[in-house]
């Protein structure tokens, strides 16, 4: 057995009357009891060797059972009726690379890229020839990883999935499990650990973590924690029970008052899909996992939720195309170093899983293969970097003890030298003595310069947030909390990189400050909008008042409980009548403009004040002209007029465009 039947076995619970042997195979099948049915279709096989849906369910238990590499002889023979022949083609090409018959498995691919009408199946074939090609520049590739089995640790059971937390090796294994998993007729799965100093492990302290914990009747397995090691988030499922757990679960324990409570569910598990293998960030703030829920990209995705204040999960986010494939992306982690880690049987490798790392340079990201000695073309996954150059793996490759070991590795790259680039900030509000205080419980989220979500943070009682960031790029950050507008603010690291040359640790931490300032929802609040600049005697919306403006309509969209009137002022010169016409024909062109960039005219009033609210002197004490007076004066504000809940025409008894949820807090600071 391999470590994947409690991540890629789908047990569907389904009632049929077994009437016959290859009707309870079948219903065997879908119970996904994959050694029974290949037990009884090999019985089958034997007398009849070329019976086409015999070797098509053999093949497919093997390969749902992560035994792709036992399944190509069946896959060979494999058809028969309602039998999808595209499918098994693509299969066997993926049992041949398993066995690293890569020139065989790229004539399949090549005979069904040509043959195939499935447009997604066209590119699949595609895709996997790509990979295959892959190969050959891979192996050009200089490694300067060394791996080493972990025998002291391994045993001819699985064992898999290292985390190391407080000088202690956590891992899952079958060693001591007696009960059957009738999936693939190995034991159920449990968590255990061992003391270590670093790959140093000490056996004699190897123990199963407590009862409540494992369960003999359910495979337990990939466990994490949180950086204090108080908190952990693990795996469990698979009882195959019609009454039990048909799938697998994220569960979540504490560490109090001496040990650990017992473990409860998390609350972005879905009843109908599958999360598993946890791995939380180094802040401890987000979780990676691995789940088949549908809006993914392929078999199984990876995604990622942020951790609020009280332990619970949210805005999951699936990491996208660039990350997850048509196949399996699982086994995430995060080093140190920020950098993402996880294994694929989608991206190009050697055929099964491939242990991967995702690179970012000047906002691109980067997938690569790790390569030979860590890849292979067996299963390879469930990386740990206790160190900057040396952690924990697992293979099912040739020469180990068992089915899955652990292995140690040391990367010797001689130009390995890191830095950590972090942004810290804090937010405020502005007092209405114009002072700043701190603003807490305000959602910072991090966005990259294509404006995708990167990182969220919620600020404590001391306003306080950081985030992982990257040399040469430019981000936005968007604060927002109850009663505030939302804010978004730019921020780069361009021309802030330290020159690795300069460098003599290994791993260098650089924290760049920032702050972010909010500003309270309050009605007639008034905002002066920079640079916006009409010609003489015009009203025609300049470009680089067109800018501004652009960057108001962001702010609307963002605060879709404002509305606002658009105020034009002017200076003294001319007269009075012509100063409020001017003005008028101003602020209804701003409101136009904003009007043709998407947003709703029932939310915008223009009002031309004219030189009656100056907030300057025009002309000097003598009465000598004030150019500089005389330039603040001619400005464009917005003010809060309402602040509640849109409402269109029609909707309501008084017609009314907004209905106020907000008081005005005249008594508030």
């Amino acid at each position: 057995m391999s470590m994947r039947v409690s991540v890629l076995i789908l047990m569907g619970v389904v009632l049929i009357v077994a009437c016959s042997p290859e009707k309870k195979a079948r219903k065997s099948f879908r119970l996904g009891k994959y050694e029974t049915v290949i037990d009884y279709y090999k019985g089958v096989a034997r007398k009849q060797p070329n019976n086409g849906p015999a070797n098509y369910y053999i093949a497919e238990s093997y390969r749902l059972s992560n035994r792709i590499k036992e399944s190509e002889p069946y896959y060979a023979k494999a058809g028969g009726k309602g039998v999808n022949p595209d499918s098994v083609k693509l299969y066997y090409a993926k049992s041949l690379q398993a066995n690293a018959k890569y020139e065989e498995a790229r004539q399949v691919l090549e005979e069904l890229e040509s043959t195939t009408a499935d447009e997604k199946m066209k590119a699949r074939a595609y895709r996997e020839l790509d990979g295959i090609n892959y190969l050959d520049k891979l192996a050009q590739k200089k490694s300067y990883y060394k791996i080493k089995n972990l025998e002291a640790i391994n045993t001819p059971f699985t064992e898999y999935a290292p985390v190391y937390s407080n000088n202690e090796l956590y891992f899952t294994s079958s060693r001591s499990n007696g009960r059957i998993y009738e999936a693939t007729g190995t034991p159920f799965t449990d968590l255990y650990k061992a003391e270590t100093n670093g790959a140093n492990v000490n056996v004699n302290t190897i123990a199963l973590l407590p009862g409540f914990i494992n369960d003999s009747n359910v495979n337990e397995g990939c466990i994490t924690f949180t950086p204090d090691g108080r908190t952990m988030i693990f795996a469990k499922g698979n009882t195959g029970k019609r009454k039990g757990a048909s799938d697998v679960d994220l569960y979540l324990s504490r560490f109090r008052n001496g040990s650990w409570s017992e473990p409860t569910p998390i609350n972005i598990n879905q009843p109908d899909a599958w999360e598993s293998t946890p791995a939380l960030s180094p802040d401890g703030r987000t979780l990676y996992f691995s789940s088949n829920r549908k809006g993914g990209f392929g078999g199984l995705d990876l995604y990622s939720a942020q951790m609020d204040g009280r332990g619970r999960f949210g805005r999951v986010r699936n990491l996208g195309p660039e990350i997850n494939t048509a196949g399996s992306e699982l086994f995430p982690y995060v080093s140190e170093n920020g950098k993402l880690y996880f294994s694929s049987d989608g991206h190009p490798g050697y055929g099964m899983l491939d242990i991967f790392v995702v690179n970012r340079a000047n906002g691109k990201t980067v997938v690569e293969n790790l390569g030979q000695p860590v890849n292979s073309p067996a299963d390879d996954f469930g990386i740990y970097l206790f160190k900057a150059d040396r952690g924990f793996f697992t293979s099912n490759r040739e020469g180990g003890k068992g089915d899955d070991d652990i292995y140690t590795f040391v990367n010797e790259d001689p130009n390995l030298k890191v830095v950590n680039y972090y942004l810290q900030g804090i937010t405020y509000m502005v007092r209405k003595d114009s002072t700043r205080e701190i603003l807490p419980n305000t959602l910072v989220t991090l966005l990259d310069q294509e404006g995708e979500a990167m990182q969220d943070y919620v600020t404590g009682n001391d306003g306080k947030f950081l985030f992982r960031v990257y040399e040469n790029e430019a981000y936005t950050l968007i604060g927002e909390t109850d009663g505030y507008i939302t804010k978004r603010q730019q921020y780069t690291t361009v021309g802030k990189s330290v020159p690795l040359e300069s460098l003599k640790e290994l791993v260098t931490n650089i924290t760049l400050d920032t702050v972010l300032v909010l500003d309270r929802k309050e009605r007639n609040k008034i905002f002066v909008l920079e640079n916006i600049y009409f010609g003489y005697d015009s009203a025609d919306i300049r470009r680089d008042a067109a800018r501004e403006l652009d960057k108001l309509v962001v702010l609307l969209n963002d605060n879709p409980d404002l509305r606002i009137e658009m105020g034009s002022h002017t200076d003294s010169v001319a007269s009075d009548a012509y100063n409020i016409e001017l003005s008028q024909r101003r602020a209804e062109s701003t409101v136009n403009y904003l009007i043709r960039k998407g947003i709703d005219p029932a939310r915008l009033v223009a009002k031309g004040y004219g030189e009656s609210k100056p907030i300057a002197r025009n002309t000097n004490p003598d009465g000598s002209d004030n150019p500089a007076g005389r330039q603040r004066n001619r400005r464009t504000e917005f003010k809060i007029l309402e602040i509640g809940t849109y409402v269109k025409p029609g909707e309501d008894d008084e017609d009314k465009y907004f209905r106020n949820e907000l008081k005005k807090n005249e008594n508030e600071p």
